[in-house]
């Protein structure tokens, strides 16, 4: 048969089994993705969530909704900086998108980086003033920057839709007495004692409230009130752990942290204090332990970082005290770092390192007092109460 008769029949036969093979799926749209993963989201299927988002995503990397939801899914993960990775991606391409913002603000809220979170939450308060969850969270940030005066501007407004919410009330009073507020505190405060009804929650924020003051012998008074209506209460056995503290009575504090680490084993805010406690009581071993579990629990917690360089100082493990130095650095830069860090490596005989760190430290120093900051005095301690609060 003529070769070009073969090369004819060869391409017909082809044809043919092309003509008769099933033909492929088609592939499904970007809009029933997007639905995919809203609907995986909603439902706490997280996995499913990412992928049809990334999906999304590889037909339009520009798509802002997928990727704030994306954010959503590392958010609910507690991967904080993949989500604001996304979410700013997000915020580029839709600025004017208020809950874009608000959820930016909570990644940095949760990871205690209070001073980051407070630019995107204030603009959703000025975008929309009856934003509650972003004004009491704004609110919350000032706090624990001890920006008083602020909390009280930022949850006053609020004041007829929460006053009956014991948190905000507490909160509002705090703030209030220490921005020398008088007027705003008897408000807030009275509101408290008129609806609290002898709940544990009304005594635990009491005693709070009057630790706040440093009258610790009514803290006491009224935490153990709500630790015999509600032993189990959370954070109850913690707060009246730092009251004992507050007047060194050690022994007591410890057995609080640890009544409250048996109820809330995660709370590193408990490890961390409890650290401070074994300190205090010449144990430094154990005081050891308890730093390291706290950031084991929480790698943002810098006074147990701080915690763990004093206690290597005493030790005169001054290569272990600069890691845990260098560690709190990163999380959070301050004078007081950099002379620790100075002192230490002059120890080494890292002489032009030491130099270099004490400048700093020198020069951190100056730019707060012509800014006028407190620094440093005490840092403020968070409430881990309050700072569990939004999800």
């Amino acid at each position: 048969m003529p070769l070009l008769w073969i090369l004819i029949l060869l391409l017909a036969v082809g044809a043919g089994a092309a003509g008769t093979a099933p033909t492929a799926a088609p592939q499904r749209s970007v809009r029933q993705a997007y639905q995919e993963g809203e609907a995986a989201l909603a439902s706490g299927n997280l996995s499913t969530a990412e992928r049809a988002f990334r999906e999304v995503l590889a037909h339009n990397p520009r798509d802002p909704g997928a990727l704030a939801n994306l954010g959503v899914v590392y958010m609910r993960r507690k991967q904080w900086p993949a989500a604001l990775r996304q979410l700013h991606a997000a915020e580029k391409l839709a600025p004017k998108v208020p809950g874009i913002r608000l959820n930016i603000g909570l990644a940095y809220y949760h990871q205690n980086d209070f001073r980051s979170a407070i630019p995107p939450l204030a603009s959703v308060v000025r975008d929309q003033p009856d934003a509650v969850q972003a004004r009491y969270l704004l609110g919350l940030c000032y706090l624990f920057t001890a920006d008083y005066a602020r909390v009280v501007q930022a949850l006053e407004p609020a004041f007829e839709q929460e006053s009956y919410d014991l948190n905000y009330l507490y909160v509002l009073g705090i703030a209030a007495h220490k921005a020398k507020l008088p007027a705003v505190e008897e408000r807030a405060l009275g509101r408290l004692v008129a609806i609290g009804n002898d709940a544990p929650e009304f005594h635990l924020l009491m005693g709070k409230a009057y630790l706040n003051r440093e009258e610790y012998a009514r803290a006491v008074q009224e935490l153990q009130r709500a630790a015999s209506q509600n032993p189990r209460l959370p954070f109850l056995h913690f707060t009246l752990g730092s009251a004992y503290l507050k007047q060194q009575q050690y022994q007591l504090a410890r057995d609080e942290f640890l009544k409250d680490i048996a109820i809330e084993p995660d709370l590193a805010y408990n490890y961390d204090q409890l650290g401070d406690t074994y300190e205090y009581l010449g144990d430094d071993l154990q005081a050891q332990r308890s730093y390291r579990e706290a950031v084991r629990r929480d790698p943002h917690l810098v006074s147990s970082y701080l915690g763990l360089a004093k206690l290597y100082q005493k030790k005169e493990d001054y290569r272990a005290e600069i890691e845990a130095l260098e560690a709190a650095g990163r999380i959070q830069d301050s004078a007081n770092l950099h002379y620790m860090k100075g002192q230490a490596l002059r120890r080494l005989g890292r002489l032009p390192e030491a130099k270099q760190e004490l400048q700093a430290s020198t020069r951190i120093m100056e730019q707060e007092r012509r800014q006028r900051q407190r620094e440093l005095n005490p840092p403020t301690v968070v409430d881990p109460q309050l700072a569990a609060q939004p999800q």
